[in-house]
């Protein structure tokens, strides 16, 4: 399991496809009525992405880059970090409110209103961390833990105190297939059709 993180291309191209995935049971009667069992509490997701141009000259190495990082992963044997450029960093999240006993809050984040855990912090810029919306400075006061994602206080927060934070953080995934096709169509010039890895649960 590594922490490498996905590489940012200048060649990314259009369509970019994020795919939210549940997992649902279902049992018809003969009625017709259904019986639905939700197997997970929040989704994974697939991306789909394509790299319209990936350079190899001029001094340019993005193919080189990209192909590394595929290798390096052996397909879809290890794991990776991975930075959704539209879902990537929360402001002030709600992540609980003190009892006076509980030091370990799991990190949630908030997209569209869904909330679920946040598998993966990005340390920059530095988390910050509030109680009743004043700053909590760090080291001594808490701490930081990944897979999945946790804040631990050195004290115990009050009862009724509003836990808030803002901090980037990453999708841990994995590519979907063990091969990946990389299309030289001109001199210097490659392409990737379709590149596909979802994320993973701790």
């Amino acid at each position: 399991m590594s922490n490498n993180v996905f590489p940012t291309l200048a060649g990314l191209g259009w369509s970019f496809v994020r795919t939210p995935i549940w997992s649902t049971l279902i049992q018809k009667t003969q009625s017709g009525r259904e019986l639905r069992i939700a197997n997970m509490a929040n989704p994974l997701y697939k991306w789909s992405l394509t790299f319209d141009v990936l350079r190899n000259s001029g001094g340019f190495t993005e193919l080189q880059t990209l192909m590394a990082f595929f290798n390096a992963r052996q397909g879809s044997y290890d794991s990776f970090l991975f930075q959704d450029p539209d879902d990537n960093f929360v402001t002030a999240q709600q992540i609980g409110t003190g009892d006076g006993s509980t030091t370990t809050f799991t990190v949630l984040k908030s997209f569209g209103g869904f909330i679920e855990p946040v598998i993966y912090f990005n340390p920059s810029p530095a988390p910050l961390v509030y109680l009743n919306g004043v700053s909590l400075s760090q080291p001594g006061n808490w701490s930081m833990s990944n897979d999945p994602g946790t804040i631990t206080f050195t004290a115990a927060p009050g009862a009724g105190v509003a836990i808030t934070a803002t901090y980037g953080y990453y999708y841990r995934c994995r590519f979907l297939a063990d091969t990946c096709d990389f299309d030289k169509f001109m001199s210097g010039l490659w392409q990737v059709q379709k590149l596909e890895f979802q994320s993973l649960k701790p």
